[in-house]
């Protein structure tokens, strides 16, 4: 039988040396290393404040658990490595998206009609969540696009045309770290370092990983967040300049 990680562990097997092995072979096609570094390290502070009150609700429902000495020390019901989580992550995703090559000649007008097309589109999947929660097993996964739909409108509207137009480096530096994540996960939960309820989970999964498809929304979700985050900041600091 496989012995059960901690947090802490799982983190210095698996998303440690990723995120030093990045950070060592860096290249800066997006964008200046200040800019770049200066971005990913601002989304990682938005996601440190956005994320935790979320997550701790989930926590505390018990919408997924712990496994006996996987955590060494909690902040507010959460785990140490659930907030190095949300730091590490960003630092990966920003990392990898910087090997990526971007147009920032385009304009940052936008048509006010365009920005709501992009609101739309998140208002969609806020729609979407609000459905899911009306079950006791769409907990988890309607919570999720909720969460997630305020960040969807402020990324989608503010530049969603952009990033439609570089949907190479939108979706490689997305799909990439986010099939890593969905592995890592699958091994941690295999391991015991966390479960999830199966009350509270739709019971769909991927089928290769046995992944909840709840996990596989979120790290798929994330991980957009900061690749368009870092995409769209590095756009911006151009025009600027």
């Amino acid at each position: 039988m496989l012995p059960t990680l901690t947090y802490l562990q799982f983190h210095a097997l698996f998303v440690v040396p990723v995120v030093a092995g990045l950070a060592l072979t860096a290249t800066y096609r997006l964008g200046s290393r200040r800019d770049v570094l200066t971005g990913t390290a601002i989304l990682a502070g938005l996601a440190l404040i956005y994320t935790t009150p979320w997550d701790g609700a989930l926590i505390r429902r018990g919408v997924w658990w712990y496994g006996d000495g996987a955590v060494l020390v909690r902040f507010w019901s959460i785990p140490l490595g659930e907030y190095l989580f949300f730091v590490l992550q960003t630092a990966m995703v920003g990392l990898w998206v910087a090997r990526f090559r971007v147009d920032t000649e385009r304009q940052l007008a936008t048509p006010m009609r365009t920005r709501l097309v992009g609101l739309a589109a998140a208002l969609v999947v806020v729609l979407s969540g609000l459905v899911l929660l009306r079950s006791d097993s769409g907990l988890y996964l309607g919570s999720l696009l909720v969460w997630s739909g305020p960040i969807l409108a402020i990324q989608w509207a503010f530049g969603w045309q952009f990033l439609a137009k570089e949907w190479r480096t939108v979706g490689g530096a997305t799909l990439v770290p986010a099939a890593y994540l969905c592995g890592i996960d699958s091994v941690a939960i295999r391991l015991g370092v966390w479960t999830l309820s199966k009350q509270y989970t739709t019971g769909y999964t991927i089928p290769l990983l046995d992944l909840p498809i709840e996990e596989a929304v979120f790290f798929f979700l994330t991980t957009l967040f900061v690749v368009q985050g870092v995409v769209l900041y590095i756009w911006l600091r151009d025009r600027w300049e």
